[in-house]
């Protein structure tokens, strides 16, 4: 599953994550990647966003924190409910822009290990297309089972990053999940391999009232074709069907 959650601020600018949290949980997601997540904002709870999210999605978190001040950060997660081996945070900003990063880890799964990719990309298209090229460096070798996932801030097709990376990982969801009350452009995706490892996949169109964004959730299977191993179960897909 990825979601941009735009700090937990929904349409009424009410700031609730225990509404990010409800939604995510419905899908019951083994890995899920959250961006704009900032803990600027006041926080009813009174805990660090960052903290909090890991310990109400998943057992395992990787936070990276682009922006950082003394109001606290704002970046992106990825939560996982399996044993992290490996994890990277790489900075893939571009000058003069605002700062991204792109986390990569190789998360042990019950079906061997996958490698996981999660990022949120920037808004010019010089900016993407470089950011696309480190993407594909963290994707790695052809034979190794990937997940990527993020907001792409992608929405055209001449020289588009989804151009650049279905090179690499073949299987893509393309929905439109902006905004999220008249959903338009196609900025949230999941890209995998090995071909064919996508089953299906949808968005949550209730997620309008928390985020300007619709989250995407995809149903995967391991490289050996066991579907034991998925990011959204077979109830939560035949419910959306």
């Amino acid at each position: 599953m990825t979601w941009n959650i735009h700090g937990a601020l929904g349409r009424n600018s009410r700031f609730d994550l225990h509404r990010v949290v409800e939604l995510i949980r419905r899908w019951n997601p083994d890995i899920v990647a959250l961006q704009e997540v900032d803990s600027r904002r006041a926080f009813a709870g009174g805990e660090n966003p960052f903290e909090f999210l890991q310990h109400a999605v998943g057992s395992y978190g990787i936070g990276a924190k682009s922006i950082t001040t003394q109001d606290g950060d704002y970046g992106q997660m990825l939560i996982t409910r399996w044993p992290i081996a490996t994890q990277e945070i790489r900075d893939i900003s571009f000058p003069e822009h605002e700062p991204r990063r792109a986390i990569r880890a190789d998360v042990m799964t019950p079906g061997g290990p996958l490698n996981v990719v999660a990022t949120h990309l920037g808004l010019s298209v010089h900016e993407r297309r470089r950011q696309a090229q480190i993407l594909l460096e963290l994707a790695g070798e052809a034979s190794v089972p990937t997940v990527m996932v993020g907001d792409f801030n992608d929405w055209f097709w001449p020289g588009s990053v989804r151009s650049v990376l279905k090179r690499s990982l073949p299987d893509d969801t393309n929905f439109r999940t902006f905004p999220s009350m008249f959903p338009l452009l196609r900025l949230d995706r999941i890209f995998c391999r090995p071909r064919g490892a996508l089953l299906r996949s949808f968005v949550d169109p209730e997620a309008l009232a928390i985020s300007d964004h619709l989250p995407v959730i995809a149903d995967v299977t391991t490289p050996t074709g066991v579907e034991s191993h998925r990011l959204v179960s077979n109830e939560a897909v035949a419910k959306h069907a």
